[in-house]
C-alpha cells in the first residue's frame, strides 16, 4: 500500500496547535505569533504537507489558477504565447489550465464551459467570436476575461491583438521596392482573423502599384501546408513563376523553403521569400528569413497581465484594445534589389 498523505491535522499534531491556527500560519494571517508561525512552516516541511487546492480555493474563492483556451498548442507560434503567459503565471503564483480545439468549434464551446468554477480568469484565442452570442453563451459568468487576437464586432472585453493589416503591406511594399513585381501569397486558415487582415494587407499593397500583380495559394497556418503550396508553385511554369512569395505566418515560408530546396530552387536567387511572425527558427535556417516581427512572448504576457490586473481589482470588463504593431526585419531570403540582369530568365548573355 502507498503512503497515506499527510493532512492538516498531522501537521497540528506534530506541532502541537489547533488545526486553526496551521491554516492561519501557512494562509499568511497576522494573528499568528512569530515563533508558532515557523514552528508550523518546519513541520509542514518536514511532513513534506501540500495544502489541498480545491479546500483552499472553497475558503478564498480562488483557484490561483488561470485558464487558456487557444486553437491549437502546436507550433513555435503558440510554445511563444504560451511561454509569455506562463512567464507572467509564474511571478504571480499562478498556474494555467491549458486547452485547445483543433479548428472546432463545438469543442472550443465546450472548452469554455468547462473551465467554470476551475480557474479565476480566462485567457482566449477565438475565430468563432464573430458569430452571434458565441462567447455571451459559452464564457463563464461572470469569469474576468481577456482576448487575444480575436475579433469582435461590438468587443465587450479588453483585447490585445496584432496589427496585421499594416504588418503585411509593409512586407509587401518591401518586395516590391526590391523590384519584385510577380508576388505570390500563402494564405492561413479562412476563419482566422490574423490571417484575413494579413490577406487583405497583401491585396491592398499589390492593387497601389499598378505594374505589380499577385498569385495566392491555400495555407493552414503550418509546415505541410507551406510545402504544399511551394512544391505547386515550383513545379508550375517557369516563365510564369512569381518573383517572390509572402506566406502569411513563418511556419509556412519555412514549409515553402523546404518545398524549393526540394525542387532545385535557390532562395534568393530564383524566387525569394518572407514570412510573419520572427519566430525563433527563422534566423537560425538558410538562407535566414526575411519577416514581420512580432513579440508573441511580449503578446501573452502583457494579456495575463490585464487579466491579472482586471481579476485582483474585481473591475468590470471594458472594450479596450491593445495592438502590438510589427516590425520589418530584413535577412538574406528577400535578396537585394531586382534588375534585369539578376531576374531568371533574363540573365544577361556572355559575350
Amino acid at each position: 500500500m502507498g503512503r497515506q498523505a499527510v493532512t492538516i491535522r498531522d501537521v497540528a499534531r506534530e506541532a502541537n496547535v489547533s488545526v486553526a491556527t496551521v491554516s492561519r500560519a501557512l494562509n499568511g494571517h497576522t494573528n499568528v505569533a512569530e515563533p508558532v508561525r515557523q514552528l508550523v512552516f518546519e513541520v509542514a516541511r518536514r511532513l513534506r504537507y501540500s495544502p489541498h487546492a480545491a479546500a483552499r480555493s472553497l475558503s478564498s474563492r480562488s483557484t490561483q489558477t488561470i485558464g487558456v483556451v487557444l486553437p491549437d498548442l502546436h507550433g513555435e507560434f503558440f510554445s511563444e504565447l504560451i511561454r509569455g503567459i506562463d512567464s507572467v503565471a509564474r511571478a504571480s503564483g499562478r498556474h494555467l489550465l491549458l486547452s485547445s480545439y483543433h479548428g472546432d468549434p463545438e469543442e472550443q464551446a465546450a472548452a469554455l464551459r468547462a473551465m467554470r468554477g476551475r480557474v479565476d480568469g480566462l485567457l482566449v484565442m477565438s475565430p468563432y467570436a464573430e458569430q452571434p452570442g458565441f462567447l455571451a453563451e459559452n464564457l463563464p459568468q461572470p469569469l474576468p476575461v481577456v482576448l487575444i487576437s480575436t475579433q469582435l464586432p461590438e468587443p465587450a472585453w479588453p483585447v490585445f491583438e496584432i496589427e496585421n493589416h499594416a504588418g503585411a503591406m509593409a512586407m509587401t511594399r518591401h518586395l516590391l521596392s526590391l523590384g519584385h513585381r510577380h508576388i505570390a501569397f500563402i494564405g492561413g486558415p479562412e476563419l482566422n482573423h490574423d490571417a484575413r487582415e494579413r490577406l487583405r494587407g497583401f491585396r491592398d499593397a499589390i492593387a497601389a502599384h499598378a505594374d505589380a500583380r499577385r498569385s495566392e495559394f491555400a495555407g493552414d497556418f503550418d509546415e505541410a501546408s507551406g510545402f504544399r503550396a511551394g512544391s505547386a508553385i515550383a513545379a508550375g511554369d517557369p516563365a510564369q513563376r512569381p518573383d517572390a512569395v509572402f506566406a502569411a505566418n513563418d511556419m509556412m515560408a519555412l514549409g515553402c523553403l523546404y518545398a524549393f530546396a526540394q525542387a532545385g530552387l535557390e532562395v534568393p536567387r530564383d524566387i525569394a521569400l518572407a514570412g510573419f511572425d520572427d519566430i525563433p527558427l527563422a534566423r537560425f535556417v538558410h538562407p535566414s528569413l526575411t519577416t514581420m516581427r512580432v513579440s508573441i512572448t511580449e503578446l501573452g504576457a502583457n494579456a495575463l497581465k490585464r487579466l491579472l490586473a482586471q481579476i485582483e481589482s474585481d473591475e468590470a470588463a471594458t472594450d479596450e484594445r491593445h495592438v502590438l504593431l510589427p516590425e520589418l526585419v530584413v535577412r538574406q531570403s528577400s535578396g537585394g534589389p531586382r534588375t534585369a540582369a539578376t531576374t531568371p530568365g533574363r540573365q544577361k548573355k556572355k559575350s
